[in-house]
């Protein structure tokens, strides 16, 4: 979980992170997007941007 929460650190700007990159850590890190959404959540940054509803 320190990596996940690492690169969702790394991939947001403002508080915020674009559908995409959540999309290409859950990838690259073979686990489920409601993971990646759960953690961003719990570190207080937004998803946006997502077409998908893959994150709420």
């Amino acid at each position: 979980m320190d990596r996940l929460k690492e690169m969702i650190e790394q991939k947001s700007k403002d508080g915020k992170i674009n559908c995409k990159d959540a999309l290409g850590i859950a990838e690259s890190l073979d686990i489920s997007a409601a993971i990646v959404g759960k953690t961003a959540d719990e570190m207080k940054i937004k998803i946006k941007g997502c077409q998908l509803g893959c994150f709420k």
